[in-house]
């Protein structure tokens, strides 16, 4: 057994660990949620990291079961010993394990929930932005200032900004990934999702509905901008 335990880290160290490093460089970038730059996205973050910490406490766990149950025993459990442990581990694994990690879940997930619905905002009402998924491109209309951009949404930071999101053919899905959740983009419907963000920079929206053979390029530049420069880009718009 102590060859074959051998194995088994020699397998993890070799393949598994650096096979999950290599996955991590993928927490970074303009769509990464895991890069939060919104309000709602930061929420989505933490719950993200603490679903994660949950399944690797459950990892470890059946990790180290699976290793005891591996090592040699000098003697074999008799009829008694045999049904004791199984009563143990169908209470433990089919019902303490799932209750304590739904709870768990939960005391992340309705904090999370609540974190993401509009807030109000009583010294400047949000700005109306209306986007528009075609297939394979996004029209966004600001309707106050009367311009239209294709493929390109330019927001103020630390505004609420109400996204009134439509389609004019197919299903949809708007998503910007470092800024919030998604919502669906219905034909014949308005959906409206507020988001603020927190940083400036570019970002990407991406359509998170598959929409057709080009629907892996329907993607969308987002620049966040300090409010004058917002403000200077929409006077510059034709």
């Amino acid at each position: 057994m102590a060859g074959g335990g051998r194995t088994v880290f020699d397998v993890f160290f070799r393949l598994l660990l650096p096979a999950g490093l290599l996955c991590l460089t993928g927490c970074d970038g303009p769509q990464s949620t895991l890069q939060p730059a919104g309000d709602a996205a930061r929420v989505t973050a933490a719950l993200w990291w603490g679903m994660f910490g949950v399944s690797v406490l459950v990892t470890a766990g059946v990790t180290l079961l699976w290793l005891y149950a591996l090592r040699a025993r000098s003697e074999t459990p008799d009829a008694a010993q045999q049904r004791r442990a199984q009563r143990w581990l169908m209470m433990g694994g089919g019902v303490a394990l799932p209750v304590i990690a739904i709870v768990v879940l939960l005391g992340f997930g309705i904090p999370a929930g609540h974190g993401m619905l509009p807030w109000p905002d009583d010294e400047r009402p949000p700005l109306r932005i209306e986007v528009t998924g075609h297939q394979w491109w996004w029209q966004v209309h600001y309707p106050e200032a009367g311009v239209t951009a294709v493929n390109q949404l330019h927001l103020p930071v630390d505004r609420p900004v109400d996204l009134h999101v439509r389609s004019a053919d197919v299903i949809h899905a708007f998503w910007v990934p470092r800024l919030g959740g998604k919502i669906d983009a219905i034909p014949g419907r308005t959906n409206v999702l507020r988001l603020r963000a927190t940083e400036t920079g570019t970002m990407r929206a991406q359509c998170a509905e598959f929409c057709g053979l080009r629907h892996a390029h329907m993607t969308m530049t987002v620049q966040v901008l300090p409010a004058p420069a917002f403000d200077q880009w929409l006077e510059r718009q034709p």
